[in-house]
Order: structure tokens, then sequence, then C-alpha cells
């Protein structure tokens, strides 16, 4: 903090005890006016904080885990060398903890009608939007006795994007997809499917494939590979509701389902289908429609960064209404919600069929690891009663995903770190099925 006054004044002479005695301003002149003299001059020649000229550049996105540096340049129109600490204030999710104030604060040195930059590095903690705030600076002297201090708002915002960390599994389905898009040898047939071409027999093919006119005409057996259909619709519905809220390991179920979500889009949208999002509790939160296949995925990304989980009941019936008037044909819906039972025996399975009547849904719920942890537990009482407790808790999450499958719905329960592999698979098998 600066020192002003009969402070600084009592700290420059050092032969005044604080505490003993208070001089007046004119006992303290008379005894050493050179000095006040001084440090009148000092004060004077500190550069003036007001007139400097502030700009930000720099980038304004980065994914959630990683690095990101805001320059800021500093402008000193004045006569007089600019001598002075800065701290650059951020919201505290904008480091990790106990970094702040050596990322935040700066020492800078610019001389008259000169500029100089300083580099801000950011490691957010949180997904969203993170907005500079102000910019205070403390004007030196040259002899440092007195400063000026201010403070300038220079606006920024960094949006904080999802990790998307199940990325490293594309690869792979991408891998299964190009075997049930007829890129290798490997082809499927099911209902809905389009025809390809003819080939060889082999052991282990579907004698429904069986093309008998084409066998006819020839020495061997020839079959019927098919390709999956393209230009599939498929909508991503985020529930945002309260349960979306609930802490699985160090995040909410949220982000795991929308890091799952991500991963489905990217591989839908290389296998020729469209795909949208809806994020929903008691209105629409997000939504993202009719995006052409490069520009799926940053737009979901885009979207889903500021969504945060809300702590209210979802209205099952508005989100149902929501979703077909955005599905209005046949399409693949899957809805990232929690597999508690009073959510779901209350609020989705009344309207479950006005769903599944038009579409194919598919239910993807994570699941909490420590559950099945405590299941196992042994040794005494009390870790007795939190396995029953555990075994209850699955018992009743099982028996709601059967009453999900009774009415054609495809569940997928999984850990957070399962889940996106997980749900992707589901897709496949839809796909290779000819279900989509």
């Amino acid at each position: 903090m600066a020192l002003t006054g009969r402070a600084a004044l009592l700290a420059a002479l050092g032969t005044l005890p604080v505490g003993i005695w208070e001089p007046s301003w004119a006992g303290i002149l008379a005894v050493n006016a050179p000095l006040a003299l001084v440090c009148a001059c000092d004060f004077a020649l500190a550069a003036p904080v007001r007139r400097l000229g502030l700009t930000r550049s720099g980038a304004t996105s980065v994914r959630l885990g990683e690095t990101v540096d805001v320059t800021l340049t500093v402008t000193n129109p004045s006569g007089r060398r600019l001598r002075a600490r800065l701290r650059d204030a951020w919201p505290p999710s904008s480091w990790e903890p106990g970094t702040e104030v050596a990322a935040s604060r700066h020492r800078l040195t610019v001389p008259p009608g000169e500029r100089r930059r300083l580099t801000t590095r950011l490691h957010p903690t949180r997904r969203g939007d993170r907005q500079a705030d102000r910019v205070t600076i403390r004007s030196y002297g040259p002899l440092g006795l007195f400063s000026r201090q201010g403070s300038h708002k220079v606006p920024w915002t960094v949006r904080v994007l999802p990790p998307f960390t199940s990325r490293k599994h594309l690869p792979s389905k991408l891998a299964r997809l190009r075997e049930l898009d007829g890129r290798t040898s490997v082809l499927t047939r099911g209902e809905g499917t389009e025809f390809d071409s003819l080939r060889e027999y082999v052991p282990g093919d579907d004698t429904r494939s069986i093309d008998w006119r084409a066998t006819a005409r020839q020495t061997t057996v020839a079959v019927r590979t098919w390709r999956p259909e393209r230009d599939r619709h498929i909508l991503l519905v985020l529930d945002t509701g309260r349960t979306s809220a609930g802490r699985v390991g160090d995040a909410p179920r949220l982000d795991s389902s929308m890091d799952a979500a991500l991963l489905l889009a990217a591989l839908a949208s290389r296998a020729g289908d469209r795909v949208d999002l809806l994020a929903y509790d008691r209105r629409v939160r997000a939504l993202v429609q009719g995006r052409q296949a490069r520009d799926v995925l940053p737009s979901l990304v885009n979207a889903m960064a500021t969504l945060e989980p809300e702590l209210i009941e979802t209205d099952a019936r508005g989100l149902t209404a929501t979703a077909l008037r955005t599905a209005p044909r046949r399409s693949l819906i899957v809805l990232l919600t929690s597999l508690d039972a009073a959510p779901i025996e209350e609020g989705l399975l009344p309207v479950l069929p006005r769903l599944t009547q038009r579409h194919t849904v598919l239910v993807a719920s994570v699941a909490d690891p420590h559950i099945a942890h405590m299941a196992t537990a042994r040794g005494n009482t009390e870790a007795v009663y939190e396995a029953a407790a555990a075994a209850q808790a699955q018992t009743d999450r099982h028996r709601t995903a059967e009453q999900l499958r009774r009415h054609g719905v495809t569940v997928v329960d999984a850990t957070p770190n399962d889940l996106a592999p997980a749900l992707a698979d589901a897709y496949l098998a839809l796909k290779a099925a000819g279900r989509l």
C-alpha cells in the first residue's frame, strides 16, 4: 500500500520513532526541510497514472486445464519515466490456487513516450467466461519514497471451453466406423441399411445376405454387402437440472455428460450424420442446429462452455415437447441425464412413449465409481452398512434401467472415464443394426 503524508515522512526521516511522539508538519519541516523538499520532488516526478494508455491483446479462448497468455500494453504519454508495480486482476478461478499473486503482479519501467508489453498467463480451473477486472498501477518517483496509484478498466474476455478428454478414443471409434462403412472387408447387414455390392461368401456371413440369383449365375456363393445409411439425424439432449450438479469425483455429472456428447458428435459427424444439441431443465439453456460437419464440434464446444447445472427439477414434459419440436423427423435422441429412480419414474417414464413412438431413444447416465467400491467394503460394522446401502443403490439403478429398456430405450450406464467410449459403442451398435 502506498505511504502517504505524515507516515511516509516519518519513515523517510528514520529518526522519529513512531509511537513515542507525533510531530507536527511545522516541526518536521523545521527539523529537516531539505529532506521534505526531496520527498515532494520525488512525488512530483512520479509519472501520472490516469494518463496512461492500456490495451489488451491475445487469446480469447482456452480449453479447461490448459494455459493461455493475455498481453497488456502500457503506453506512457507523459514526459516522466514510469516506474511502477502493476496488478492485472482476474476472477480467482483464472488460476490454480496459490498462483494468483505471482501470475497477476508485474514490475515495469516505461520511458516517456514509449510503451511496454506485459504478459499475464492464465490457467483457468472452471469452464465459462473469465472477464478481466481492473488494472491497478502504483507509480513511484525516482527515489521510491512516494507513489501515485490508480486503476483502469481494460475489458477482455477469455472463454474456457470443455477439455474434451475423450478425444483420445476417437481414432479407435473411427476405425470401427470405417469397418461399418464398407471401407474394409468387414461389412454388415441390418434393417434399413443401403445395398453396396456383391462379394464371395466366407464362413460366418449371415445367410440372409446370400444373393441366390447372382449365385446361380456363377460358380461361387455370392453375398450382398450393406452400407449403413448416412445423413441420419442425431439430437443430443443435455439435462442441466439439479441431478446434473451432483459431483462424481472432481467434476459435476454435467461435465462428464458433455465430454461424452462431444465424442459422439465428432464420431457421428464423420459418419455423415447431422448432429444437433439441446440443453434443457425448465427452459432452453443452449440450442445448436443446422451446422455443417466441419462446424459441428466447434459450435458444440462453444455452446457448452457457459453451461452450468441449475438447482431446479427438470421439467420432463417441457423437455420432451422441445425435443420433438427440434427433431420433427425420425431421429436418434440421446438423452444424457441421471438414472435416479424418482426423476425417471415420476418425470420421464410418463412422457417417454411420445419420444419412442417416433424416434430411437438412448439414455446415457454417469455412474459413481465410489458406489461400486462401497459395495465391496467389509471388515467392520460401518463398512458392512455402507456395502448394504451401496447394493441397494445399485439395485434401484438397475431397476430403473430395466424400466427404460422395456420401453425400447437403449441404456448406457458407465463411470465418468468409461461413459464417452461406451456411448460411442452404443451408437455404432445401433448403426450396425440398421436402427438409425
